[in-house]
């Protein structure tokens, strides 16, 4: 539900009362006109006294001429340069309720999809040479929050790059309906052709990937890179930025790939079997006594994480080998195999941008894929959660801004609007910000002459 603000509710009494009273009906009008606002102050505060809601984008967000829509009454500046009274207001807005859009509000709004372009500012999307000629691909691997994919896929957005969005059978309808909006209003997002039902740790997960892969090989978009994003991830990078920093991989593969302590070998090392769960995994793959056979063509085994940054050349190597086919189907009863896949076909001798079997652990401290904070990494390594935990994990909070942006990874997990939703629509601000500015900057640089050499 999408609240009025009071200049929206002073608008609104201004077209009720008329521009011009006759003198004999003023007071009885200025009366009317009392009790109209008292109802309407009165329905406020009951409203507001323990919620806060986010207003939808408006019709001008994004564009060169205007400010960024304000949610909340935040200075996004003064939250990234830590200022204690703005950082104050931020915790002061977590301590209320957020009624968060629902995904009918998406739904309704993809309805008309020229108004939908406009509402988020597509249209005012820029894009520099450089970024038009390294498109991107990526894949959505979805199930729920519909607005909060919303932000997502408009954050990491340019006209040149291509989208896939897999979002799991077992989403409600709804939920379904506003990403069929999505990709119907947008000409480079579509829907992967094959969808999966989605377990927790099971093959599905791998294979909601690997769908959306094989579209994305298929499209006309001559991608050099596929960047796969669940819904809880959030880019810390502009699409410039992130350009400029994949083409310094010179067609390398970015992802964790460490060697397996014994804890982690047991997930493959034994067959796994689908049980129903009590929570909302409906079911997830558990340990059986029967050992596995070794994996085949004597791959040698890593562990790594789901998230990954993979050139076109590898992903066309992981559609067509007949090594890399056998080994998914060898994945099939083990646990979390997404979290092993990736990490071990890149270490495989001669595949494009391999990870050489001798080098030495990439950490997810060392990798720039995805700037997850453990609970037990605080401290030693990083700052304090200003958000909460959840399994160990932060679920970052404003107070991150500034460090999340100058780390130095690609993309943060995880953001949620009910934790800290001033945190998202700062990160929205001063993303789009870099964006305009370095676009604008590169435009600005002369061109140097053609040398005439190929």
């Amino acid at each position: 539900m999408i609240f009025f603000s009071i200049q929206q509710v002073i608008m609104k009494i201004r077209c009720v009362f008329p521009s011009r009273l006759r003198k004999k009906h003023f007071i009885s009008s200025l009366s009317s006109l009392l009790v109209i606002c008292a109802l309407l102050l009165l329905c406020l505060k009951v409203t507001v006294k323990n919620s806060v809601t986010i207003e939808q984008y408006g019709t001008t967000a994004g564009y060169d001429d205007v400010e960024p829509p304000n949610r909340y009454n935040i200075d996004c500046n003064a939250i990234y340069n830590m200022d204690p009274a703005e950082v104050g207001k931020s915790l002061a807005i977590r301590k209320q309720g957020v009624v968060w859009e629902q995904d009918e509000s998406l739904i309704n709004l993809t309805s008309n999809c020229p108004r939908y372009l406009r509402s988020r500012g597509y249209g005012a999307v820029q894009v520099s040479e450089e970024e038009q000629a390294f498109p991107l691909a990526y894949s959505l691997v979805v199930h729920k929050s519909a607005s909060m994919v919303d932000k997502i896929l408009r954050a990491v957005y340019t006209p040149n790059n291509i989208y896939c969005i897999h979002y799991d059978l077992k989403s409600s309808e709804l939920f379904k309906e506003a990403m069929e909006g999505l990709a119907r209003c947008l000409p480079n997002v579509f829907i992967a052709s094959k969808l999966e039902t989605v377990m927790y740790a099971s093959i599905s997960r791998l294979k909601a990937d690997l769908n959306c892969l094989s579209d994305l090989m298929g499209s006309e978009v001559k991608w050099r890179y596929v960047i796969n994003l669940c819904g809880q991830d959030f880019p810390l990078r502009s699409n410039i930025e992130l350009v400029a920093d994949l083409k310094k991989l010179q067609g390398g593969n970015m992802m964790e790939t460490s060697r397996p302590s014994k804890y982690k070998k047991q997930r493959f090392s034994f067959h796994h079997k689908l049980q129903d769960t009590a929570f909302e995994y409906i079911q997830m793959p558990v340990k059986t006594n029967k050992a596995k056979e070794p994996p085949p063509h004597g791959i040698q085994m890593f562990i790594g994480s789901a998230y990954f940054v993979l050139s076109r050349e590898f992903v066309a190597y992981v559609n067509t080998s007949t090594l890399a086919r056998d080994f998914l189907v060898w994945s099939n009863d083990t646990y979390s195999p997404d979290e092993h896949f990736w990490a071990t076909l890149t270490r495989v001798p001669g595949v494009p941008g391999e990870v050489p079997r001798a080098q030495a652990d990439v950490t997810d401290l060392l990798s720039k894929t995805r700037l997850v904070k453990w609970s037990y990494l605080e401290g030693p390594l990083y700052p304090t959660c200003t958000g909460k935990h959840v399994r160990s994990v932060c679920i970052y909070g404003a107070g991150e801004l500034n460090w999340l942006m100058n780390y130095g990874s690609w993309f943060a997990n995880k953001v949620d609007p009910k934790v800290d939703p001033v945190l998202i629509q700062c990160l929205e601000e001063k993303l789009q910000e870099k964006q305009r500015l370095l676009v604008k900057a590169k435009k600005s640089q002369p061109k140097t002459p053609s040398s005439g050499k190929g």
